[in-house]
């Protein structure tokens, strides 16, 4: 039975949650404070993990950066505020996706089911043999999951390894960000094209000798990006 871990200092949602993660077949477990939350989410292991922004002693903005400092579990962000700005940096500290309250019931299972399959797709894939793409000095493991420039690695986030090893297994081709979201979030992109402009910035922070002048990733302005070869 997949594990989800519910970071939530409102016991009435945080109750809410699990019941209908519950019902749809997930065994959860809840924290109501930042620093229980955090020490839980380094110490054990969960397929998911249900993260609010506002949380007393530790805010979910700090547990998501040491949590994907060290792990690949997803994590959904949630939280009562609305502005981009909060959405754009909690992606960036390599949050999965963002949701927003008050959301349905339905909503919650259906974005916590479509991150849980697309994580145990990858986890579950097995590999005889490495599968390597390798271009001017950047490697990309596809089996391990591993990349490195000049032989120096770099540390990815789930996302961020997946936009990068489409955008170089299509190399030459535009992608606009609608196209880029629902190749890698599967789902919908209304209003998320900013996660794709976070995720790439990211990106080029970790593969690009310049980002200003990069060699791998090209913006296609009023279009989209390209992986240049």
């Amino acid at each position: 039975m997949s594990k989800i871990l519910i970071i939530e200092d409102e016991e009435s949602i945080a109750e809410l949650e699990k019941d209908y993660l519950e019902i749809n077949g997930y065994e959860v477990v809840i924290e109501n404070s930042g620093k229980d939350g955090l020490d839980n989410a380094l110490e054990n292991d969960y397929d998911l993990i249900l993260l609010d922004i506002m949380l007393p002693e530790i805010d979910g903005f700090e547990i998501c950066r040491q949590v994907r400092n060290k792990k690949n579990t997803p994590i959904l962000l949630v939280s009562a505020k609305k502005d981009d700005i909060d959405k754009i940096r909690g992606l960036g500290l390599g949050a999965d996706d963002y949701i927003t309250k008050p959301f349905s019931p339905s909503e919650l299972v259906a974005r916590v089911k479509a991150h849980m399959a697309r994580y145990e797709r990858l986890i579950g894939a097995g590999v005889s043999e490495n599968e390597i793409i390798e271009i001017r000095g950047l490697k990309i493991d596809k089996t391990a999951r591993r990349v490195f420039i000049n032989d120096e690695e770099k540390i990815f986030t789930t996302k961020e390894f997946d936009l990068l090893t489409f955008l170089a297994q299509n190399p030459n081709r535009v992608f606009s960000k609608e196209e880029l979201f629902n190749k890698i979030w599967d789902m919908e992109s209304v209003g998320e094209i900013a996660t794709v402009t976070v995720h790439i910035k990211k990106i080029r922070e970790k593969i690009e000798f310049s980002t200003s002048k990069p060699q791998y990733i090209e913006t296609i302005w009023g279009v989209g990006y390209r992986f240049k070869m």
